[in-house]
């Protein structure tokens, strides 16, 4: 049998209908700006592989245990040299473009704990690191005076003395396609130019470069050298961006000796958007 619905009923029912209409209005205005601020922002970062104009990078200087003033000094000393390098490597593929990148090298500031590394490779794990890093990259800018979106992309040089005099490491990882990089590095002032040649390959990454060296860290064959077509091809004379060393033999590589041996090699350049 059926009951008549009272005046309150009625009105309460009105009520919970309007709530309802708001709350789901609300949370589509919420995923439309969302998916507005995603559209702008891939637009943007696709935008940078067109080249008609300067990139801004911020390399940030992360102290995480105390390094000597020198190694730093002499690291900023060689920021203009990478610049003129990269703008003379554009040049070569596209003469009329401006300079690529302009670098501006902040910090360095102190940090009581290096970048979180990923705990895992699951969809959780990568939700966690995100948040993680993103509190650690927030606390970073902060100190070093870095507003992120003023930058096209950002790579941050965490530094820490040299463990074994004969050695400097220098390991990164990037976001592929992204705005973020991170470098680890060993500072030694001896060797400024090898943080920054790793700084200057993650931010290839970010670019939409892919990596020219194999599981062992060999740099392959053609795709990885800078003059694929030089004859004999062996040795090269530069380093490609996107590998490690450089090919001397088919079986010699060399550490490659200073900012003047890297060359952004063909595949590289079709990748980063300088050729088509």
């Amino acid at each position: 049998m059926r009951r008549d619905v009272t005046p309150a009923e009625e009105k309460k029912s009105q009520r919970k209908r309007t709530f309802f209409r708001v709350r789901v209005a609300i949370l589509l205005t919420i995923l439309g700006l969302v998916l507005l601020y995603a559209w702008r922002d891939v637009r943007m970062r696709a935008a940078r592989n067109e080249w008609d104009h300067t990139l801004y990078v911020a390399i940030v200087l992360v102290r995480v245990e105390p390094i000597d003033d020198a190694a730093i000094a002499a690291m900023r000393e060689r920021v203009p040299a990478l610049e003129d390098r990269l703008a003379s490597e554009l040049a070569r593929y596209r003469s009329a473009s401006p300079r690529p990148f302009r670098f501006n090298l902040a910090g360095p500031v102190d940090a009581g704990a290096p970048p979180p590394a990923p705990p895992g490779e699951g969809a959780v794990d990568l939700a966690k690191h995100t948040y993680a890093l993103s509190q650690w990259l927030n606390g970073v800018d902060e100190r070093a005076g870095v507003v992120a979106n003023r930058f096209d992309a950002r790579v941050y040089v965490t530094i820490r003395r040299p463990r074994q005099a004969e050695r400097t490491l220098v390991e990164g990882r990037s976001e592929q396609g992204g705005r973020i990089a991170v470098v680890d590095v060993e500072l030694d002032a001896e060797v400024p130019d090898l943080p920054l040649i790793v700084a200057a390959h993650e931010l290839m990454h970010t670019l939409g470069a892919t990596d020219k060296y194999d599981a062992q860290g060999r740099t392959l064959s053609p795709r990885g050298l800078a003059e694929p077509d030089r004859s004999p091809p062996f040795p090269q004379r530069f380093t490609e961006i996107m590998a490690r060393n450089r090919p001397v033999s088919p079986s010699e590589e060399k550490v490659p000796d200073g900012i003047h041996e890297i060359a952004v090699g063909p595949v590289t350049a079709r990748e980063i958007g300088w050729t088509r």
